[in-house]
């Protein structure tokens, strides 16, 4: 049963800024969970370029709607 609200297609955020260990600067960028896997990793695509990158769970939060 479908909700009457639709999901959006890029439903999470990016809230880590780059430092000298993560050099992935996509801090505010839309993104959706491809994978998940151990240990909180996730593969994650962003909206803009369509990058993938494994990052951890920790670092995106769902978009308030």
């Amino acid at each position: 049963m479908k909700s009457s609200h639709s999901e959006p297609d890029f439903p999470y955020l990016y809230v880590w800024k780059s430092n000298a260990m993560r050099t992935l600067d996509r801090k505010g960028q839309r993104c959706r969970i491809i994978a998940r896997g151990r240990m909180n990793s996730i593969q994650v695509e962003f909206q803009s370029d369509g990058f993938h990158a494994i990052v951890s769970g920790n670092s995106i939060r769902r978009v308030k709607q």
